[in-house]
């Protein structure tokens, strides 16, 4: 009765999550006029084709990707040197890091974007320049880093610490010995970081609006939508970006899988 009871539990909850997404990625085939967005009138293809007609919002998706990728890959590079040197502390100093890692998570978000507007704005005062694009991928990577520190912290925790200086006394050097032997130790937290923080850019609005000067994001677009319409082709853009998403955590999935079952094999040898 309490296994019954629990799987309906869990049911509604997966519903309650996953409705909204599937109306959006069904209306998104919708044969309709912008004013009867919530009448099915048929199937068609109509607003992916506007879609890649509507140049303002590639212009802005593409902002969003670019974006993305570079905080991505920022805050990957620098959470990893961060993640490493935290490991390696010990005491009251680790936890005061620890944290100080934490806060800008807890922190409300329109706080971190209002202070770190003012900053870009001091600095880009300060040496004549306006915000852009490198003001936003600057203020996504601080606050993408934390999420990346705390994906690659376990895997760190996990790994014999004896590994690495056994690898400098057969030979290696500290840098050889790093990409050899802690880089596939902690690949997995470095990847679910990597991907968190792209999923996290991709999605934020309010620092982005905040340090966004005279570029246009995809989620501040369609802010500015909101106080019109909104287009039936954003159901169309975001049925794509979920499908994207959703094929490269299947991707992840299946690789961290694989790896799991050669590691078990290699460890029954």
């Amino acid at each position: 009765m309490k296994k019954a009871v629990s799987r309906v539990y869990l049911t509604l909850i997966y519903i309650f999550l996953y409705a909204p997404i599937l109306l959006l990625v069904v209306f998104s085939f919708n044969d309709t006029d912008t004013k009867s967005r919530t009448v099915w009138s048929g199937f068609s293809l109509r607003w992916y084709e506007m879609l890649f007609q509507d140049r303002m919002l590639l212009e802005a998706l593409k902002n969003t990707l670019i974006i993305a990728v570079c905080a991505a890959l920022g805050a990957t590079v620098l959470g990893t040197v961060a993640a490493i040197g935290i490991n390696s502390m010990k005491g009251w100093r680790k936890k005061l890091v620890m944290n100080v890692t934490n806060l800008p998570m807890l922190n409300p978000e329109i706080v971190t974007g209002v202070s770190l507007m003012l900053l870009m704005v001091f600095v880009a005062n300060l040496f004549g320049i306006s915000l852009g694009m490198g003001s936003i991928i600057l203020a996504h990577i601080t606050f993408c880093l934390p999420y990346v520190i705390l994906s690659i912290l376990p895997k760190l925790g996990q790994m014999d610490p004896h590994l690495y200086e056994a690898a400098q006394d057969l030979g290696c050097t500290p840098l050889r010995s790093f990409f050899k032997v802690v880089m596939p130790e902690i690949m997995s937290g470095v990847i679910t970081g990597m991907v968190m923080a792209f999923t996290l850019s991709l999605d934020d609005f309010i620092i982005s609006y905040f340090c966004s000067g005279t570029t246009q994001t995809l989620p501040v677009y369609i802010y500015s939508m909101t106080k019109k319409r909104v287009s039936p082709e954003i159901n169309a853009l975001s049925t794509l970006l979920f499908a994207v998403i959703l094929v490269l955590l299947l991707i992840i999935n299946i690789r961290q899988g694989r790896m799991g079952k050669k590691e078990e094999k290699e460890a029954d040898v």
